[in-house]
């Protein structure tokens, strides 16, 4: 870290770093031997500014089909719920959802001012896996748009590096693995890389955590291949460069849906940077 990133602070009365808020809290002896407890939460500002990200895109649909809607928050919960799924975030997610619903039943009761509230309830909630309270598209169709709840991300623990492992030990079974299971890679990738047991499909040689990956259709889009997983490979990026000169493809010229990366929002990032490629997702 740079020496403007470092700093030294009573952790007790708490201090923020990097969008998060780390406080120690004292406990009995038979609860911690150190008598102290180390939670990390999301931090207040952050939970505000988020919030109010939430509410000036609410503000700015007011016009706007719900769908429309749907598909402008998603991104901006699923990205911010994301980089927080690593810390004691359960019950800032339902806090965040709690706020979320007379923002949102303000936005429907205002599109309907002569309808009764149960009225609009029945037309914007639906029912969906046991939850009665799923902001999504009527249920025409096998699958309605819903909205995501902050709530629904799972907290997934840190897990530690076992041993005395090394990035540089040369085990790079074990490293690869590891990629897998980071929070922010997306999903895609995560689900490739484990296919390939770690491995770059075009030079075969295990993937490294400072290596740039990149999404490759098999049978370019541009010549007929499908946006599917089977016609889907993970690669280094200087072997998607090699695979797309010798198939002739054109990156950048056909965008799919799996150029649409997740980024957090509204906090800065110090973990690996997920970025677009020129024809696919990529992680740095």
């Amino acid at each position: 870290l740079t020496h403007t990133l470092n700093k030294y602070d009573n952790s007790e009365p708490g201090f923020n770093f990097l969008g998060f808020n780390i406080r120690q809290y004292r406990v009995g002896k038979y609860h911690s031997l150190q008598g102290f407890k180390t939670l990390i939460t999301p931090s207040p500002e952050k939970q505000r500014i988020h919030y109010k990200r939430i509410a000036s895109i609410i503000d700015d649909h007011k016009q706007a089909p719900q769908q429309a809607l749907i598909s402008r928050l998603n991104p901006v919960i699923r990205g911010w719920s994301n980089y927080y799924s690593t810390v004691a975030s359960s019950e800032t997610y339902k806090y965040i959802d709690s706020l979320m619903y007379p923002k949102l039943k303000s936005w429907a009761q205002r599109r309907h001012p002569n309808k009764s509230g149960r009225w609009v309830t029945n037309k914007y909630w639906q029912t969906i896996g046991g939850d009665n309270w799923v902001f999504a598209t009527p249920n025409e169709g096998k699958n309605p748009m819903r909205l995501i709840k902050h709530a629904e991300t799972p907290i997934v623990r840190h897990v530690k590096v076992k041993g005395d492992a090394s990035p540089y030990d040369g085990n790079l079974v074990y490293w690869s693995t590891r990629m897998g299971a980071h929070p922010e890679m997306p999903k895609r990738m995560t689900i490739l890389l484990k296919q390939q047991k770690g491995k770059c499909a075009h030079c075969g040689l295990y993937f490294r955590s400072e290596d740039v990956l990149e999404i490759d259709h098999k049978i370019p889009l541009s010549v007929g291949g499908r946006d599917e997983y089977k016609n889907l490979q993970l690669l280094h990026r200087h072997c998607h460069d090699t695979k797309t000169a010798d198939d002739g493809s054109v990156g950048g010229m056909h965008l799919g849906k799996h150029q649409i990366t997740e980024e957090p929002d509204d906090a800065k990032v110090s973990r690996p940077v997920l970025e677009t490629s020129r024809s696919g997702d990529r992680a740095v």
